[in-house]
């Protein structure tokens, strides 16, 4: 409510917020890590974060920390994360000021915010429309507040950040559905160096007309009475209609870019006279005047609020550093699944499809688990993916569980971050691996560092199930195998299986794990269409067992004696590479020991060094294209743990080093493994 009480906390908010930015700005040295504060935003920002109730979620950008004042976060918190101290609340001294988050129960809960300008839109829409999906499924574990009000969601972002095509992304999905979401858009008319008219030839209030079903505001971002009032209206608007808003707040821009980016680098002095006519601490103090407040009560107030950011400060300077030998800490949560365990053939089992297993796997999941929901292009009732995927789920699950996105990979797979916060399950898909680059930012950005950068507390919960690889004259775009890619960022799991008991067991133990999953599906091998790939068919699993991730398996096993007498070969490979090399072994009866990795993250090291010091010769097979892959780095890696135990160096074969898969069939073939290829290198490393 707006009051005298609310004005001039509103003040010592302000107040607050400048001595911290000019007591850093006084300790340069000190401060040495990247920080921008917001000087100038103030306003608006304490106006959001008054306002505001514990069952809300809010994502701040990286100059919001009058925001986070506003919230209840104090000063001496945020210096934590400014000195990057061990006990910095957020993310133990791991990432940047203002870059919070939160699950303590008397705020608002706030996601992972990463600096990438506009990344937050996406996850941050995903925490609205999973608030949606708790609502219409009545689960328990959406949070209300105390008086039984409903959540909203509040993204924060700057002005440049909506030229982002990933903002655009959420948009379209906030007004498709309708999510109960407020886009706060500052607007300090600068993009670091770059000024508005260079940049955009709109703000965002104007771009936002053209997202049929948001509700559009603006206000002045300096003055703090308007825009409590206006935030009101739109907090009230989305808390009551379930409507996404946006409200476009114009502010002055009084500090520095960053730290690091000084204001004087690129702004005219009259730049800065304009804008410093917009400061809102004189605005405000003058109201307060005019509330009947008099000048001892202010500068009491301003007074109070400097003692308090000195204390704090000093306080944060002598915090300890965080403690180095925890530095690998927090990459993932630990899973709970451990073990295999079920029944992987059951003896009145018949023979299934991957494709199928995937499709029980998920549905035996969806049956137990009201949390868990599936969404990607095409996988609704009209089609269930488009390779049958998901055939049958909507009509068993209805169409609010299982349904279709618009072609937004970044969507389908960033909004997960805001599901998985809320205590959802969230299996996506993306129809082809060659699709999935325009996801990569919300994989690298978002995804992957949550769990590091919240220190544990923000791990991201979701499967990602993405059809890979080569047959059939797929062609150039949907061909394409990817793991090298996704295995250089550091903070997903990879899964490949091979058959389609694995399939099941892995897609039960994804699932099951509280961290980043992606599932790499072989197409060739959905159907079993591909020569030599029969034995993809399996016993179908029963539905209690599970295979956890992480744990290789033996595909076919040498003769004993033959290993004892040196004659023998292993292959280290995975999806169609097992067939092939099961294929190739045919010729060389006991001498060849096939190991499916069935896991390329966490891989099972023990069982690859204990099969290589056994045999002493080893290939490592694999689809993709062979430079720089991950078969070349695996090969590195044996040689250097196994060098004394091998009779000769590692072989790799992968497919030629082409910049994609050509349609045509014959050419197909020519670039990748076959089977005679393999048998080569095997006679090759037996003739040693």
């Amino acid at each position: 409510m707006l009051n005298r009480d609310t004005l001039l906390r509103a003040y010592q908010l302000m107040v607050t917020a400048k001595a911290m930015c000019d007591t850093y700005e006084a300790n340069r040295q000190v401060c040495k890590y990247v920080h921008s504060t917001s000087r100038g935003h103030e306003a608006i920002q304490i106006a959001t974060g008054l306002q505001l109730l514990s069952c809300d979620w809010v994502s701040p950008y990286y100059r919001d920390d009058s925001t986070l004042l506003a919230v209840g976060f104090q000063p001496y918190e945020l210096m934590l994360q400014l000195l990057a101290k061990r006990d910095d609340p957020f993310s133990a001294g791991r990432s940047y000021y203002c870059h919070p988050n939160n699950r303590v129960a008397d705020k608002p809960g706030i996601i992972h915010q990463s600096s990438a300008t506009g990344m937050q839109a996406i996850p941050t829409t995903g925490l609205a429309q999973g608030i949606q999906y708790l609502e219409q499924h009545n689960l328990s574990i959406l949070k209300r507040g105390d008086g039984g009000e409903n959540p909203v969601v509040i993204c924060s972002m700057g002005d440049g950040s909506v030229t982002e095509g990933e903002v655009a992304e959420a948009w379209q999905f906030a007004v498709l559905k309708q999510l109960p979401i407020i886009y706060l858009v500052q607007d300090n008319q600068w993009s670091i160096s770059a000024s508005s008219n260079e940049i955009r030839s709109m703000n965002a209030y104007e771009y936002a007309e053209g997202f049929k079903g948001l509700k559009r505001m603006q206000v002045d971002g300096s003055d703090f009475m308007r825009s409590y009032e206006v935030m009101s209206q739109a907090i009230e608007y989305a808390r009551r209609e379930r409507k996404p808003v946006l409200v476009h707040a114009k502010v002055p821009l009084l500090g520095h870019h960053t730290s690091g980016v000084r204001r004087e680098f690129y702004r005219s002095r009259e730049d800065l006279l304009k804008h410093g006519l917009y400061d809102p601490i004189p605005k405000l103090r003058l109201i307060l005047t005019g509330v009947g407040f008099n000048e001892h009560e202010i500068n009491e107030a301003e007074a109070q609020a400097q003692r308090v950011v000195n204390e704090a400060f000093n306080k944060a300077r002598e915090a300890a550093e965080p403690d180095i030998t925890e530095v690998e800490e927090h990459v993932f949560v630990p899973t709970p699944v451990k073990e295999e365990k079920g029944q992987r053939a059951p003896k009145s089992g018949e023979k299934v499809l991957m494709v199928d297993a995937a499709l029980h796997a998920v549905e035996e999941l969806m049956q137990e688990h009201p949390e868990a929901l599936l969404y990607g292009q095409d996988v609704g009732q009209r089609l269930g993916g488009v390779f049958r995927e998901a055939a049958t789920l909507a009509e068993k699950f209805g169409d609010n569980r299982v349904f279709n996105t618009a072609i937004q990979e970044a969507y389908i797979v960033g909004s997960t971050v805001g599901m998985s916060a809320l205590g959802l399950k969230p299996i996506v898909e993306v129809q082809f691996a060659d699709y999935l680059y325009p996801a990569f930012n919300q994989l690298v950005t978002e995804i992957s560092k949550s769990s590091y950068l919240s220190n544990g507390k923000f791990p991201v919960q979701m499967v990602l199930r993405v059809p890979v690889g080569a047959y059939g004259g797929g062609g150039p775009y949907h061909s394409g195998s990817i793991e090298s890619t996704l295995l250089t960022i550091k903070g997903i799991k990879i899964v490949y299986p091979s058959n389609a008991a694995d399939m099941k067991g892995l897609m039960k133990a994804a699932f099951h794990d509280p961290n980043p999953v992606v599932m790499l599906e072989h197409k060739g091998l959905y159907w079993s269409k591909v020569a030599g790939t029969e034995e993809a068919k399996t016993i179908e699993p029963a539905r209690d067992y599970i295979l956890p991730l992480g744990k290789a398996g033996v595909a076919m096993q040498p003769d004993p004696a033959k290993v004892k007498r040196g004659e023998t070969v292993c292959i280290i490979t995975y999806g169609m590479g097992v067939h092939w090399a099961k294929n190739a072994a045919a010729k060389f009866p006991g001498q060849v020991e096939v190991i499916d990795l069935r896991t390329l993250y966490p891989l099972d090291e023990n069982m690859i060094f204990e099969s290589v010091i056994k045999h002493g010769k080893v290939i490592v097979l694999s689809e993709e294209q062979q430079n720089n892959s991950f078969a070349e780095a695996l090969s590195l890696r044996i040689s250097n743990h196994c060098y004394h135990f091998l009779d000769a160096k590692v072989e790799v074969v992968g497919a030629l080093n082409l910049p994609a898969v050509p349609i045509n069939m014959g050419l197909e073939a020519a670039m990748l493994p076959t089977v005679e290829k393999v048998q080569n290198r095997i006679a090759k490393l037996l003739a040693y």
